[in-house]
């Protein structure tokens, strides 16, 4: 069979083969090819670069931050290069749960995507509280929960019109954020190299000794951490696939300058602040997005002279907050969609817009995550469970999206598809991807050893790793209520909503 390049797709989906899902059949194809590449992008950058990066530097040195952050970029790559080969070949929206579903178990299916439906909404949540947070540095004397709900009514109004809307303020938004990077890059080789500020740094927080590789493998250890956390986010990609409007081309695209993006954004930024910011600084420790005046961004921009860098610093941070719960929103609301149409949920949840918007599902995301927003007044305690709770969980997509990959491979050879056939492959697999997962593990491993280490409670330690046994719990129920069973690879369905088996037009 011939495959047909480049398939440029348009909502709503029909297909001359009727291999398209129904859950595809209703959603729109509205995002172009600049829209996936920086929405990419854009799920890679945000406020564990802008604020949480100075945390890494303080625990293990500039040499043990780069390190970690390079190898957890390089595993990024592969899982984002997995997830690619997948959404490229099958397009649909809620990947990580369709993939887990029809390549694994169902039961795997059902388990991941509730879980990183929980994710998003709780991340969603966060960022609302957040908003509330940075407006006070402006306007100190509005309730921050008010702020909060504007940010509500804006990502909510991005999200309901079109998918157009989305991938058009994902874009703008990504791009800011790429210039304040670009801008910091600047001012910081200037300052590290006496051009600006009367100082010149070079190497010397580097040569002091045992500044590199503060705490030692330790110290790494615990910066391995914070760096899988900052780049969470960049799998949303896979969830965009199902409304891209060219998904054999754009979702390859995006995926192959993610990797080269991320070491430009992060690694050089996060080396441009280890020259001119001492690892014991104390304005590394206590950078918060309540106090976005010690943030490391803001701190090199004050060497080089900038005075207004805290206010330019806060609008930047206000935007990839917002960044964040816009695209979150938008995968929390295409899960329960998705969901519903494997028999994994309500039915109300089905029901979409004249434009292909889930509107049912959007609305009851965002009225969760308000909920937290409310609760967050009330009871800090358990808000700051639920999100404690929702950083492991999306360590566990990841660990699905691996696995999903490994069973997707083994169905491909039983099936004698054709590697050729593929509109992306992954390099170095089986390693990269086997790879991956290890490193994930050991992530998690690290989590539960930082958590002890810096002498959390027990409350603490509960809400940090409650999410293990509630995914686990989700995939045995599922598993003993609808007696699922791996799937065989033979029986794998690698025809419904393929770009090898169907012609979309509008």
């Amino acid at each position: 069979m011939e495959v047909e390049k480049d398939i440029e797709v348009n909502a709503p989906v029909e297909s001359k083969q009727g291999n398209v899902s129904e859950a595809q059949k209703n959603l729109n194809r509205g995002l172009k090819s600049r829209h996936m590449s920086m929405i990419a992008l854009g799920g890679a950058i945000g406020t564990g670069l802008f604020v949480g990066s100075g945390s890494s530097l303080a625990l293990s040195g500039p040499g043990g931050t780069l390190v970690s952050y390079c190898i957890t970029g390089v595993m990024v790559f592969f899982i984002m290069g997995a997830l690619s080969e997948m959404a490229s070949f099958i397009p649909v929206s809620g990947s990580f749960s369709d993939f887990a579903t029809r390549f694994v178990d169902p039961a795997l299916g059902m388990a991941t995507g509730w879980n990183y439906w929980f994710v998003w909404s709780v991340v969603v949540g966060s960022e609302l509280v957040a908003c509330g947070i940075i407006m006070q540095f402006w306007l100190p004397h509005v309730h921050p929960v008010i702020w909060g709900l504007i940010a509500a009514v804006i990502i909510f109004s991005l999200n309901i019109i079109h998918v157009k809307g989305f991938g058009e303020s994902e874009f703008w938004f990504a791009l800011l954020k790429v210039i304040a990077v670009i801008a910091f890059i600047i001012v910081g080789i200037l300052v590290a190299s006496g051009a600006v500020g009367g100082k010149k740094y070079g190497f010397t927080y580097w040569k002091e000794d045992g500044t590199a590789f503060v705490d030692g493998f330790r110290g790494t250890l615990l910066t391995f951490v914070f760096a899988g956390f900052s780049f969470m986010g960049t799998e949303s990609i896979g969830v965009t696939a199902g409304e891209s409007k060219n998904p054999r081309r754009d979702v390859p695209r995006a995926v192959r300058s993610l990797f080269w993006r991320i070491l430009i954004f992060y690694v050089l930024a996060i080396f441009i602040m280890s020259l001119v910011i001492k690892y014991n600084d104390p304005s590394l420790t206590s950078a918060k997005v309540s106090n976005i005046g010690v943030s490391p961004f803001t701190t090199v921009f004050r060497l080089a002279g900038l005075g207004k860098a805290a206010d330019v610093m806060n609008a930047v941070i206000l935007i990839s907050v917002i960044s964040a719960g816009n695209a979150g929103m938008y995968a929390s609301s295409r899960l329960p969609y998705t969901l519903y149409h494997k028999g994994m949920g309500p039915k109300f949840l089905s029901k979409t817009s004249k434009s292909g918007i889930p509107y049912i599902s959007l609305l009851f995301s965002i009225a969760f995550s308000v909920a937290l927003l409310l609760i967050s007044i009330a009871v800090k305690n358990v808000y700051v469970f639920l999100v404690n709770s929702a950083g492991i969980m999306g360590f566990l997509t990841w660990v699905s999206i691996t696995i999903t990959h490994i069973h997707f491979r083994r169905a491909l050879a039983a099936q004698q598809i054709d590697m050729r056939e593929l509109p992306y492959k992954v390099i170095l697999y089986p390693f990269g991807t086997y790879f991956s997962l290890f490193l994930i593990i050991f992530v998690i491993g690290g989590q539960m050893y930082a958590t002890i280490y810096l002498g959390t409670d027990a409350l603490n330690f509960v809400s940090t790793f409650i999410g293990i046994p509630l995914f686990i719990g989700f995939y045995l129920f599922w598993k003993i209520y609808k007696k699922t069973k791996v799937v065989n690879p033979l029986d794998v369905d690698l025809i419904t909503d393929c770009v090898m088996f169907n012609t979309y037009n509008v």
